[in-house]
């Protein structure tokens, strides 16, 4: 048995004290915040997750994933709006499977009474770390009115976020760390429930604004409402110089702007002009880095290690992955042999979070510009037919990612082969009303094997 703090008790850090107390071992969880199954809740700066087959892996090697699975709604399809309030319902995958989202508070408070009820696991709530030994797996924590604490551990597992106080300490070393900061940022905008608790809106739907410069998003909760999120560039550009957070500033100015370019949402959220205004602007940020580990005392998760924007909706999920392939390791090699874990863990992992940051932004360019575009449309049922008639050598990118265990880089590797094969496809004369024929078929078979 080693003894074991977990800086950070959110969405990873609580799963991974589940985890690592099945496994036998004493746990502290140290987390910043007052704890959320009491506290009042902030409300207006939240972003939906959803849970993919990464996240229902790990959750699954913790034995909660049913309990998760209480509170989560499921979704086959994005649903675009475009400006007229015209929809089109494009399906995830041609096998009808689900992505499922779920309230991140809901879901971290579901976590963390998981954790609590497991032998072993002590919370301990309002605790900000603010210095940590590496070497001896010591951290000192500051609570409000107490004098600091420092508590001794055999491992640290660090999954306090994208501004981890142990990752700043490991930047002492010899450490490579990227931070980026995109152009957009976002106000969440909540959609009501209809008079019935029923949903206005298709619940099995991701739906999305798409404006190519900024869009707006909106996943269901089982309340019958959704949570949206609208982003936009921090500061408006030429290319759209009404949209931006720095122009659209007033009541008057927000009202306008929502009601001329979301006009459907507009009209059943009653108050969403006064929610933009009440609710804070949030930044977007990328942290690359790595190492992930220290020796044998100390090792990074989930945003600490990796964190990146939110349009493939993967940041939790990579995070729960980082924390099956650690529990897959201890498995490997021993919960005695931690040094030769956490080597293994940061040669598997790093490659891995830096695909899936590329990813997500990625998935932003398509989300925002393309999702509504006849081209983009094409092409999705064009890959559709192909996986339809050759599951053995087609798999779309979006599925790699969603629904397998394929390695972010492996897929991304993957994806930019099937971006140079539609190009060429699509380039084909006539492809608009040939696209399901046969020569296409053979085109791209043709493509697989040379790309």
């Amino acid at each position: 048995m080693k003894n074991i703090t977990i800086v950070g008790g959110g969405l990873v850090g609580s799963l991974l004290a589940v985890l690592m107390a099945k496994r036998g071992h004493k746990v502290d969880v140290y987390e910043r915040r007052s704890d959320p199954r009491t506290a009042e809740q902030y409300a207006g700066r939240s972003i939906n997750l959803v849970v993919s087959h990464r996240g229902w892996t790990a959750l699954r090697a913790a034995g909660i994933d049913e309990r998760i699975r209480e509170i989560t709604v499921p979704v086959y399809a994005r649903m675009t709006h475009d400006p007229q309030g015209k929809t089109n319902r494009l399906p995830y995958s041609i096998e009808n499977k689900a992505i499922y989202s779920v309230s991140r508070g809901e879901l971290n408070n579901r976590l963390l009474s998981e954790a609590e009820r497991m032998p072993g696991v002590t919370l301990h709530f309002g605790y900000r770390c603010d210095d940590v030994d590496l070497d001896k797996a010591s951290c000192t924590f500051a609570r409000k009115g107490e004098e600091p604490k420092t508590v001794k551990a055999d491992v640290v597992l660090a999954c306090d976020g994208a501004f981890s106080a142990v990752r700043a300490k490991m930047q002492y070393g010899r450490f490579n760390y990227s931070q980026e900061y995109i152009e957009h940022d976002y106000k969440e905008i909540a959609f009501p429930a209809g008079p019935e608790g029923n949903p206005l809106m298709d619940p099995q739907c991701l739906h999305i604004w798409p404006r190519r410069y900024y869009m707006l998003m909106g996943l269901a909760n089982q309340d019958g409402g959704f949570t949206g999120t609208l982003f936009m560039p921090h500061n408006a550009g030429p290319e759209a110089p009404d949209a931006g957070f720095d122009k659209v500033r007033t009541e008057a100015e927000a009202d306008h702007f929502l009601k001329t370019h979301f006009p459907d949402a507009y009209a059943i959220i009653p108050d969403m002009t006064q929610q933009y205004m009440r609710h804070p602007q949030s930044t977007l940020v990328i942290v690359r880095c790595s190492p992930w580990t220290h020796g044998s005392t100390a090792a990074l998760f989930g945003d600490a290690a990796h964190a990146i924007v939110p349009f493939y909706g993967e940041g939790m999920n990579a995070g729960y992955e980082d924390c099956k392939v650690l529990n897959d390791l201890l498995d490997e090699h021993g919960d005695d042999n931690w040094g030769a874990v956490l080597h293994a863990y940061d040669k598997h992992r790093v490659a891995n979070g830096h695909a899936i940051a590329d990813l997500s932004l990625r998935n932003f360019t398509e989300m925002r510009d393309l999702v509504a575009a006849p081209r983009f449309i094409l092409r999705k049922k064009i890959e559709g037919h192909i996986q339809a008639k050759h599951p053995d050598q087609w798999l779309p990118l979006y599925t790699q990612v969603k629904f397998t265990d394929i390695p972010y880089v492996d897929a991304l590797r993957e994806g930019q082969r099937h971006d140079r094969i539609m190009e060429e496809i699509l380039a084909m004369p006539g492809i608009e009303t040939k696209w399901e024929s046969e020569e296409v078929e053979r085109k791209a078979l043709e493509l697989l094997k040379k790309a």
